[in-house]
């Protein structure tokens, strides 16, 4: 027969220690850091406590053990009778000339035994008390004989060492008890470590203090840093976080003041993407929807005219996206590819491909020579582009020429016409999107050209420069940093 039954689980801490760590982590930084100072201060402290005591302990053992060789030595030294001028032939007669020419220190104390009669000592505070004390009688006992130390403890004098040093000749046996006293040494070791602990503890309370405000003084930046995120939204990131010092928090200010930049930048980008596409998208959308309401759907011949003048509003509509998206894209990483490229190679191939844009008189007004590092299918997109616009800015037959060169430093490749040229006054203006200066009859861009061939030049590191040309015309060139990797 089986039986079935309940499987119990049994309590583990791992809950309660999940739950520590919780509350734990909801402790601030500072409260934490100031802790953990003021712990291993302590523990610091403590053991340079201990081991103070271990080495003091260990100083007053040898200081006793070499008062006791010292008295040993001297006693075994001690071999004439200074009355006599002979050996010592009577125990009695040694011990009581060593006692009575030998001054101990105040926590020593030396008796001599000469079996059968009353043991001789030297004076010490503790007298009678010590000869009287059973753990002395204990340790005589034991050591009788053989000699030896042996450290017994008293309520009344506390720690003491016996030592005992038997002596022998020919006529009769005693023994020599030296006797050192070790109340006074840890009495005063006792009150060193009291006073070590309550300046341990002064200093600790001190160090506690100073790490609980240095930490705060440290972490301020980072309080700083969480105000101000928290002010920040999607519409407003112009706030930056103030910079100060020269350390690693203002180090990790800086890293973050310049993710802030990128990600003002790109938020700005994006809103104007927006602007732009819904503002330029809007009039064509108008004609499209005032087409559509006045279409007679039984007139064929309206209706092939509505639908070819509605595709050409659509395409003129994804010209536009597409460099709306263009230009939203020139200020990402990928945006550009670079590599080794040719100048003499690129500029003849730009020169190559700009003819089939219009009748025109196509020049070369010199090319560079070796290699540099830049996007060559964005470099070639922005000189057809200038050269788009040349066209569009001068009749059949006139010259319009490409070139590109190498001068301090820099690469400049440039597109020359021979039209009406770009006022000084509009040549900032038509840098910016939707910005135009003159308009030529047929000319249906949208004013992004100069402004897409700017933002492909930035991605470079590099600008646009326009300046007129000779005699006549404008002269619209790039100018990247020569990152030259072999002429």
């Amino acid at each position: 027969m089986t039986t079935t039954g309940r499987t119990m689980t049994t309590p583990t801490t791992s809950g309660t220690t999940d739950g520590a760590r919780r509350r734990f982590a909801r402790v601030s930084v500072r409260t934490r850091i100031t802790v953990v100072i003021a712990l291993l201060t302590a523990v610091a402290m403590t053991g340079a406590g201990l081991l103070v005591y271990a080495l003091e302990s260990a100083r007053i053992e040898r200081q006793v053990n070499a008062q006791i060789s010292q008295e040993i030595a001297e006693f075994r030294a001690l071999r004439i009778d200074p009355n006599t001028g002979e050996e010592f032939d009577d125990v009695g007669r040694v011990l009581n000339v060593f006692l009575t020419r030998n001054v101990p220190d105040d926590d020593e104390m030396l008796v001599g035994y000469v079996r059968g009669e009353t043991p001789e000592r030297t004076v010490n505070r503790y007298g009678q008390e010590v000869l009287d004390e059973p753990a002395y009688q204990d340790a005589l006992d034991e050591l009788d004989g053989v000699g030896g130390t042996r450290v017994i403890e008293s309520p009344t004098f506390g720690e003491t060492w016996v030592t005992l040093v038997p002596v022998t000749n020919t006529q009769g046996e005693g023994s020599l008890v030296i006797v050192n006293f070790l109340r006074d040494e840890h009495e005063e070791l006792d009150r060193t470590l009291q006073t070590y602990t309550l300046i341990a503890l002064l200093s600790l309370g001190l160090i506690t203090t100073i790490a609980g405000f240095q930490s705060g003084r440290l972490l301020a930046p980072l309080r700083t840093l969480e105000s101000t995120a928290r002010e920040i939204t999607t519409t407003d990131l112009s706030r930056r976080i103030p910079e100060r010092g020269n350390d690693d928090i203002t180090a990790l200010t800086r890293t973050i003041n310049s993710m802030l930049e990128r990600l003002d930048s790109g938020f700005a980008a994006q809103r104007q993407f927006l602007d732009d596409a819904g503002h330029e998208l809007k009039t064509p959308l108008t004609v499209l929807r005032g087409h559509l309401e006045l279409l007679d759907g039984e007139d064929p011949a309206e209706l092939a005219q509505t639908r070819e003048l509605l595709l050409d509003e659509v395409d003129r509509m994804s010209r536009l996206v597409q460099d709306l998206i263009l230009l939203a894209k020139s200020r990402r990483p990928d945006f550009l590819v670079l590599g080794e490229v040719h100048l003499a190679d690129l500029t003849q191939s730009v020169l190559a491909k700009a003819t089939a844009l219009g009748d025109r008189e196509w020049q070369l007004d010199g090319v560079a020579r070796g290699r540099a590092v830049l996007d060559e299918q964005r470099v070639t997109q922005a000189l057809l582009q200038l050269a788009d616009n040349a066209v569009k800015h001068t009749d059949p037959g006139s010259a319009v020429a490409v070139g590109s060169a190498r001068e301090d430093g820099l690469v400049r490749l440039w597109v020359r016409d021979s039209g009406e040229g770009i006022p000084a006054e509009d040549r900032e203006a038509v840098l910016e999107r939707f910005g135009r200066s003159h308009v030529r009859a047929g000319d249906d861009g949208f004013g992004l050209g100069l402004s897409i061939v700017r933002a492909i030049a930035d991605a470079h590191g590099g600008d646009v420069r326009i300046t007129d040309a000779e005699p006549r015309g404008a002269h619209v060139a790039i100018v990247l940093p020569d990152r030259e990797i072999d002429r």
